[in-house]
């Protein structure tokens, strides 16, 4: 009844201001932070840095390469940020980043909930990226299986990538020499080799269906802050993809159910799924086992697996191009690039896996292509399972952490000259190869991607047979930027190339 009488007697302009006034510190009271939380910078009321966000493209664009920098160098290497209500602690550098998901790994494997992504996964069909606990790990433990199983590592999906390798060099050839873009070629060859392992059929370069699904994978990349889903634009359209994608899937795996051969040949991923759902115990229906969730999990595989390794193969044109005087050598200052290849394989034989300890520059060219080219800026989002502390900071048990993995491969502490494309990074001084821990494009811990061995062996027998066969050249006074474009991935601007048969 007192406040009934305060507010009576106040004016309209007194009433106004002591609403401002109770929500200010409604919002203090709601978002203030516990005793030792990692710092960071002052946040606007009710909006946190929202503010700071909006003069870039995207937030990934905005900490990646616009904050992160300055941020690290004001706050250390754990500090938060607050956009609206929701709160998050980035983690910088490699012994850092190594402490939250390897060291406490079991502390932070969890995804916290995303309303961006509840209008295409829901309970226990969430794939295999936003699910969670046994859940997540049953269907991990399923596709990790299944991989290995398929030929993950064996010559059986070793094959698959060199027919793929064929079917892309002779549509390079169909090019004669003329100028062209590369980004669909390179989509079109690694998605196959997605299908081939989801749905076991490659699909024709010029197939309608396959197209509109290569297009619909690209626009998934067009990320948005999560605030965004609620006003109306064509961003909106991701829901749509995401809608018409899993129904390709699920068309697929209707056909494939109505083809009791193939169930049971185990021919691809879906297959072996299925097969598993019509003999799983009593009980496992809980742990995500159904025909749903096969689509969801398929379609992640799609998602990880096509942009990613195609737009890899777009930065070694992009770097190398650029780089002229690494793609002119490879052993010495006197040697070609395809020199190394020449020798190893020749210009006819079919690269193999087998080659590649015998390609120690090749190799570390490839890594310094994934380090510089920094595909996945930032790692996927994670959870505290529980209290914990990370870099001597209280982290509350549900806060959101995210690894930058940016601040990994250009960490100064860590690479000789991590500013500059230099192969030699993965070199010896004898010249032979050698692993960085601080090489971390695929992520680590529990966490890491589920395809790195599939995009490891991709990476090498498309890249190796590519530049067997062609030598790559821009448009005269064309200068390739490697500044590139952030959204989900790190890409390219578009670019056209002329590949030269030698």
């Amino acid at each position: 009844m007192w406040l009934y009488d305060l507010l009576f007697s106040l004016d309209v302009k007194a009433i106004l201001l002591f609403i401002v006034f109770f929500l200010l510190v409604a919002n203090f009271l709601k978002n203030r932070n516990a005793e030792n939380y990692p710092p960071g910078p002052l946040a606007l009321p009710l909006v946190g840095h929202l503010f700071n966000v909006q003069m870039y493209s995207t937030i990934w664009h905005f900490l990646c390469f616009m904050q992160c920098p300055q941020l690290t160098k004001a706050y250390g290497n754990v500090f938060s940020i607050r956009f609206g209500r929701d709160k998050m602690v980035f983690v910088c550098g490699y012994k850092m980043v190594k402490e939250a998901i390897v060291t406490q790994a079991e502390n932070f494997v969890d995804r916290p909930y995303s309303p961006l992504f509840e209008r295409v996964y829901n309970g226990t069909s969430a794939g295999l990226f936003t699910s969670n606990g046994e859940t997540w790990k049953k269907q991990r433990r399923f596709a990790l299986s299944t991989l290995r199983n398929f030929g993950l590592g064996k010559s059986s999906m070793e094959q698959s990538i060199c027919e793929e390798c064929h079917h892309l060099l002779e549509e390079m050839e169909k090019e004669k020499g003329g100028a062209f873009h590369p980004a669909r070629l390179f989509n079109n060859a690694v998605s196959n080799i997605i299908c081939q392992l989801v749905m076991g059929r490659r699909f024709d370069y010029s197939d309608h269906n396959f197209q509109i699904l290569l297009k619909y994978l690209s626009g998934l990349y067009e990320a948005f802050p999560g605030v965004m889903k609620h006003l109306p634009g064509p961003h909106n359209k991701i829901f749509s993809y995401y809608k018409y994608l899993e129904g390709f899937i699920s068309q697929e795996i209707q056909r494939l159910l109505n083809h009791i051969f193939w169930l049971s040949s185990h021919h691809s991923l879906t297959t072996m799924y299925l097969c598993f759902i019509s003999e799983q115990h009593q009980g496992e229906s809980n742990l995500g086992f159904s025909e749903a969730n096969l689509a969801l999990c398929s379609l992640d595989l799609f998602v990880a697996g096509t942009e990613t390794t195609s737009t890899t193969l777009l930065w070694a044109l992009t770097f190398l191009i650029k780089n002229p005087d690494v793609q002119g050598k490879v052993l010495g200052p006197h040697e070609y690039f395809q020199a190394e290849i020449d020798r190893v394989i020749g210009q006819t034989r079919q690269p193999t896996m087998a080659d590649r300890p015998n390609m120690p520059y090749t190799d570390a060219v490839i890594h310094e292509i994934q380090r510089m080219g920094n595909i996945v800026p930032l790692n996927g989002l994670r959870m505290a399972a529980k209290d914990t502390t990370l870099g001597g900071y209280f982290i509350p048990k549900g806060t959101a952490l995210m690894p930058m993995l940016t601040s990994v491969l250009f960490d100064k502490n860590e690479w000789e000259t991590p500013d500059t494309f230099n192969p030699r990074h993965f070199l010896d001084a004898e010249g032979k190869f050698v692993r960085r821990e601080a090489f971390l494009p695929f992520s680590a811990g529990k966490r890491v991607c589920l395809g790195e061995g599939l995009a490891r062996m991709e990476l090498f027998l498309f890249f190796v047979s590519l530049f067997q066969k062609f030598t790559f050249s821009t448009l005269d006074g064309v200068e390739l930027d490697t500044e590139g474009v952030i959204g989900t991935t790190h890409v390219p601007k578009p670019f056209k190339v002329y590949a030269k048969a030698r």
